[in-house]
């Protein structure tokens, strides 16, 4: 099989657990392991190292993202929590908590619409939109350090892979979307 490892000493855990599938269920084609389990791995991997300079802000990842939604809207980085929901796929419910906690801290208010009082939007406030701002440099820059062992040309590969691999795993989804939540397990 093409991807199979030859020596063991030299494989990585992946590689490894390859060729222990293939030791143990030969009648088993383990390949997706090589670009589910590396996929997985790798999101972990990214997954701590962007999660540390947002919690020593006093951020979680969730804030972050709702603050970059605010910042990308532009002036004057105000959404419903709606249209917050909708960038960041998740529920109204998960915003509002979100949500809760920046207004806790100063970073977000909530205004009524003049025209619809049932309306609310969010809007970041000025430390809000100077967080964001610091944070955003951070996280590109160690973004850009993380994809430092890719060469340009790589990079747009694997992001045109990652997005067919993305079509490919949404044309698949079945009644189980809320899986998605389980992904670090």
């Amino acid at each position: 099989m093409a991807g199979r490892v030859q020596n063991s000493t030299d494989a990585d855990a992946v590689s490894r657990i390859i060729e222990e599938w293939h030791r143990q269920r030969p009648d088993l084609d383990p390949s997706p392991i090589e670009v589910l389990g590396r996929l997985h791995r790798s999101f972990l991997l990214y997954q701590s190292r962007t999660s540390k300079p947002v919690a020593a802000a006093g951020l979680s990842l969730a804030g972050f993202d709702v603050l970059a939604a605010l910042r990308r809207s532009g002036e004057p980085y105000r959404l419903t929590a709606g249209e917050l929901a909708a960038t960041s796929l998740i529920s109204s419910a998960g915003v509002t908590l979100r949500l809760d906690r920046l207004e806790g801290d100063g970073l977000i208010v909530r205004e009524r619409d003049v025209k619809d009082r049932r309306v609310v939007h969010c809007r970041l406030t000025p430390a809000g939109l100077k967080l964001i701002d610091t944070l955003l440099a951070e996280y590109l820059e160690n973004e850009r350090s993380m994809l430092a062992g890719l060469k340009p040309k790589e990079r747009v590969q694997l992001a045109a892979l990652l997005q067919k691999l993305e079509r490919s795993l949404g044309s698949t989804a079945d009644s189980t979307a809320g899986v998605v939540a389980l992904a670090g397990c």
